[in-house]
């Protein structure tokens, strides 16, 4: 990164700009309230860093370590405080400010009237944010894949029942891209496009859906470690977009514990991956237990651990959808996680002395 002096001109960034495009990289320009930083994105071994250190307006050149350089707070604390967390605001909502948000739905709309009546029940519960898949990947082919599997006059249909659900009961929405071809029916109708845990390494889906200039819900995918899950998040960052809402949904479980939980529940990686990035870290304990009667337990250890929010798979009748309802809590369950995980927030927030 080429860090600016406090007094460098426009022109003179504009000119440090030109430099780094010469040698084919493109520059990423974040300003503070003091200084502007421009980051290098590409291959770095085609420059001279003590070139750019000499050019007028510079304070310094800098080499960042971590393949996640853009995203990463190294990066960061050069133009902003020490420690803050980007806050997205997407609608009336705030990801990443000071309470907890929580996004809740069914994993697929199978018809306008059960995505109403579960919109409805969320958001009395508290939710904040509405979900619902259209396009589902499923292990099986025979598995029912999401009303945007039968074509795309289906999927904006479902498309149109999310976004007009999102505005009468007043929460953004927010749904899964699967591939890129469904990238610009699915930019019209949502808030938050989502990337989900079997998409994470298709970097041409993250940079395309990147350059949409929405607020991306970026999901680990099950057998990443962090510096993967990180350094794909940086694709989506490479194309000008930081809006990025990482979301930890649990990892592949060693042995036999599969028989117990779906994935293992890596609660760790949310404080973890707050100390490596400023983006705010969502959990989804859903997909990581895979068991409603964990839900409450694993919520409650997420927003204790950090979590910025919670994504939750909600319905009237879990019993009766057609996917996922063994991880499935209705809105009644929803309302006391939403309420215990505020309360451990609020415990949380006041520091270690106050638990002491």
């Amino acid at each position: 990164m080429i860090i600016m002096k406090s007094e460098a001109s426009k022109e003179e960034i504009a000119s440090v700009v030109k430099e780094i495009k010469k040698y084919g990289l493109k520059a990423d320009v974040s300003r503070g309230e003091y200084r502007t930083v421009i980051g290098l994105v590409g291959d770095e071994r085609k420059i001279d860093f003590s070139h750019f250190a000499t050019l007028p307006g510079v304070k310094e050149a800098v080499m960042v370590e971590t393949p996640y350089k853009l995203i990463s707070r190294e990066y960061s604390r050069r133009f902003e405080e020490e420690g803050e967390r980007r806050e997205i605001p997407v609608g009336n909502v705030t990801i990443g400010g000071d309470d907890p948000v929580f996004i809740a739905g069914p994993c697929a709309i199978e018809s306008r009237e059960q995505l109403f009546k579960i919109a409805e029940g969320v958001k009395k519960a508290g939710a904040h944010i509405l979900r619902g898949g259209i396009f589902k990947p499923r292990s099986s082919v025979h598995s029912f894949q999401g009303l945007g599997s039968n074509g795309r006059e289906e999927a904006e249909e479902a498309l149109k029942w999310l976004y007009e659900a999102g505005r009468e009961f007043e929460m953004p929405v927010v749904t899964e891209v699967r591939g890129e071809t469904q990238i610009d029916l699915v930019a019209e109708y949502v808030d938050i496009m989502q990337i989900g845990a079997r998409n994470m390494y298709d970097q041409d889906l993250l940079a395309n859906v990147a350059r949409k200039q929405k607020p991306v819900l970026f999901k680990r995918h099950f057998g990443a470690g962090i510096d993967e899950f990180l350094s794909f998040a940086e694709y989506i960052a490479a194309e000008g977009n930081k809006d990025i809402i990482l979301c930890e949904r649990g990892i592949l479980p060693v042995g036999k514990g599969k028989n117990y939980t779906r994935y293992t529940f890596d609660v760790a990686a949310v404080p973890v991956l707050q100390k490596e990035t400023y983006l705010p870290v969502l959990a989804d304990p859903s997909h990581a237990t895979g068991r409603r009667d964990l839900i409450f337990n694993m919520s409650c250890a997420a927003i204790a651990a950090g979590a910025s929010g919670l994504m939750v798979e909600t319905h009237y009748n879990p019993s009766e959808a057609l996917v996922d309802a063994q991880q499935m809590i209705t809105p009644d369950e929803l309302k006391e996680v939403i309420a215990a995980c505020r309360r451990i927030h609020q415990l949380v927030a006041r520091g270690p002395e106050s638990i002491g």
